[in-house]
């Protein structure tokens, strides 16, 4: 499309970005030289980092399925989509309800060159991607995929994985409260939150190498991750590093010092 063709002109093919660092990382095929670069730095301060990027992804499939499955939700925000790596949430989701519609939201010209990828849904549900930053909710929440798409009679499962460590504070409470307020009770927050508890030294190496290239972000103590949830029923076994959350019984074995992020899911009353 041809303003795809141009957002993609767009890109700093000169500076990383964090959507396609991780892209990298786990093995995808849509990022730049400079992108393999930062990601070969992180990865020789941690060499773990592509073990915690599998996790926090694994993580966003189980979340994904349980609301499906066990709590009914058929509308979904995804907040900080990044690239297409499938399974994408709409393929977990509507394996389990069908007619689940879903609403990606990203603001990297490559997310958006491959939102055709995003837009596959099952026959009877239906996906949307909006060009927009979790900075703006406004954005988001006045968009017409979100006015259009999601009923707010209904509850909706918002999703903010894997992207809360680059908003910084003061203004990221604020932020996901925002997103929050529009949806109805009975919705729930799912969201993973990078933590340096387990790995100080390497996890920090890590942070500063974002931070070097532009990219700096905030990681939180499980004390700050627990806020996020405050006036929220958190779905057991509550804030855990992710792993811990539900986990599969063909999931391997992986080492606490190795994931450095905690998640959780939560109700809204």
């Amino acid at each position: 499309m041809k303003d795809q063709e141009q957002a993609v002109d767009g890109v700093n093919t000169g500076q990383a970005h964090s959507a396609r660092v991780y892209d990298y990382i786990i093995g995808g095929k849509d990022h730049y030289q400079v992108d393999v670069e930062a990601g070969d730095a992180m990865c020789r301060e941690w060499p773990a980092l592509p073990v915690h990027m599998r996790a926090n992804r694994a993580f966003m499939h189980r979340a994904g399925r349980y609301l499906a499955r066990e709590a009914g939700i058929r509308q979904f925000l995804d907040i900080g989509t990044g690239l297409p790596t499938s399974p994408n949430l709409h393929e977990v989701v509507q394996d389990e309800r069908p007619d689940s519609a879903i609403i990606y939201v990203d603001n990297d010209p490559i997310v958006l060159a491959h939102a055709e990828a995003l837009l596959t849904s099952s026959p009877d549900g239906h996906t949307a991607y909006v060009n927009a930053d979790m900075r703006d909710p406004d954005a988001i929440i006045d968009s017409p995929a979100f006015q259009e798409l999601l009923d707010l009679d209904k509850p909706v499962g918002l999703m903010v994985i894997g992207i809360l460590h680059f908003i910084l504070p003061p203004e990221d409470h604020t932020l996901v409260q925002q997103l929050l307020d529009p949806l109805p009770s009975g919705s729930y927050l799912a969201m993973s939150i990078g933590t340096a508890d387990f790995a100080p030294a390497e996890v920090g190496r890590v942070a500063s190498e974002y931070e070097r290239r532009g990219m700096p972000m905030c990681l939180r103590t499980r004390e700050q991750a627990e806020a996020f949830f405050d006036g929220l029923e958190l779905v057991e076994p509550g804030l855990q590093q992710v792993h811990k959350w539900r986990p599969t019984a063909d999931q391997p074995p992986l080492d606490d010092r190795d994931i450095a992020m905690y998640g959780a899911v939560a109700l809204k009353r």
